[in-house]
């Protein structure tokens, strides 16, 4: 039988975007995105939280130090997006809507690449207080 437990680490990040479609005239996109569709862009403080899980470490008893996976996210995640306009400043957006759903996608994609392998990764991104996306990986 495994020990596995899951280790969190939460960051916070401000960015601004706009959701539209650049094929749909302004009227589609309104009564599809609604406010967020404005063409002068809106901005959210966004609540991360990212979730590793495996087994301790038998040496360490760590999944994995936490301090490594804060200096990670802040490279891969914090610094490219913090105080960004994410369809303009960034490149992650320039052919896909910057939604909730497709920024956690995103961020795991970043972040995949600097966890072990044999560690489970999941993301869970706060718009607000009350709208949040979870994508637990592939």
């Amino acid at each position: 039988m495994t020990k596995k437990v899951a280790i969190y680490r939460k960051e916070h990040f401000n960015a601004a975007h706009r959701l539209f479609r650049a094929d749909w005239d302004d009227a589609q996109n309104f009564a599809v995105f609604g406010k967020c569709s404005y063409p002068h862009y809106h901005g959210h403080n966004y609540e991360l939280e990212v979730k590793v899980v495996g087994e301790p470490d038998p040496v360490t008893g760590f999944v994995m130090d936490m301090k490594l996976l804060s200096d990670i996210i802040h490279r891969e995640v914090l610094q490219p997006f913090d105080h960004r306009n994410l369809n303009l400043d960034t490149p992650y957006f320039k052919d896909q809507n910057p939604t909730a759903e497709n920024i956690a996608v995103v961020i795991y994609e970043l972040l995949r690449p600097h966890i072990d392998p044999r560690h489970e990764l999941g993301i869970r991104l706060f718009e607000t207080e009350r709208n949040f996306v979870e994508y637990p990986g592939k």
